[in-house]
């Protein structure tokens, strides 16, 4: 019996080592754009996100918003990067808080925002936004940006973002003492209270006097609500010293 291989089984065992070779750095390079971190792009992965503009009277947009760093374009600002390296706040591009209002903006066609990029005074690489919806800011009253309903530490920009946050901007947020946070059943019975909660999504403590269905809050921030006709009721709870809270949702059978 020969025991040494043919040059026809060298050969084979050659190609298979080089496929095997090609396999492992297929997946390596896999592995790497997964994580976030490839070497090509070295780009963060989108972000899906819960994306919330509150005007002065209404909810101008809410929704969840599929998110990537990227440039954006104001009427004011011209068109500049919005991917959170802006004046080097992170290494890695990824998305951000403007890149969000950017892409509820213009991807979905619901609002125009618009603002001054790297006023003067500022000196920050990022927008000063001025303007969503038509709402504009004024001497007294400007838009703020929360993240998971705490003020960012910097611009829209530079703030980046991971799926599941909530990305909030609102008007006149600076001369506000709460923004409410609202949550409820999913599902409820016609003629079936149920109870519906308001907190303040910054520090969580109950909101009392808040109306949501048309009740007022009590102590701890619970309103009882009964519905009298069937289908999706969605409730947004207000107080005149709060940004209103995200709309919950109740499905009513």
């Amino acid at each position: 019996m020969d025991l040494h291989p043919s040059s026809s089984t060298s050969s084979d065992l050659g190609l298979r080592r080089k496929m095997l070779v090609f396999l492992i750095a297929l997946l390596a390079s896999s592995a790497l754009s997964i994580a976030g971190a490839s070497p090509t792009t070295n780009k963060k992965l989108p972000a899906l996100v819960k994306l919330r503009v509150e005007g002065d009277v209404d909810t101008i947009f809410e929704a969840p918003v599929l998110t990537q760093g990227h440039n954006v374009t104001t009427a004011q600002g011209g068109t500049h990067h919005c991917d959170g390296t802006n004046f080097g706040v992170n290494p890695t591009p990824g998305p951000t808080c403007t890149s969000a209002l950017d892409d509820g903006s213009l991807h979905q066609r619901r609002f125009i925002w618009d603002g001054p990029f790297d006023p003067p005074d500022f000196n920050f690489d990022d927008y000063l936004i001025t303007s969503i919806g038509g709402v504009a800011q004024t001497d007294t009253q400007f838009w703020g940006i929360l993240l998971d309903f705490q003020f960012t530490p910097v611009g829209g920009c530079q703030q980046q973002v991971t799926h599941g946050q909530e990305v909030l901007f609102a008007f006149d947020a600076f001369s506000k003492n709460f923004f409410l946070k609202a949550s409820g059943p999913v599902v409820a019975k016609v003629g079936k209270p149920v109870v519906v909660t308001v907190i303040d999504g910054t520090t969580g403590v109950a909101i009392e006097g808040a109306s949501i269905g048309g009740v007022l809050t009590d102590a701890n921030g619970h309103a009882s609500l009964t519905f009298g006709t069937v289908g999706l009721k969605k409730l947004k709870a207000t107080r005149s010293d709060s940004i209103r809270s995200n709309a919950v949702e109740i499905l009513v059978v």
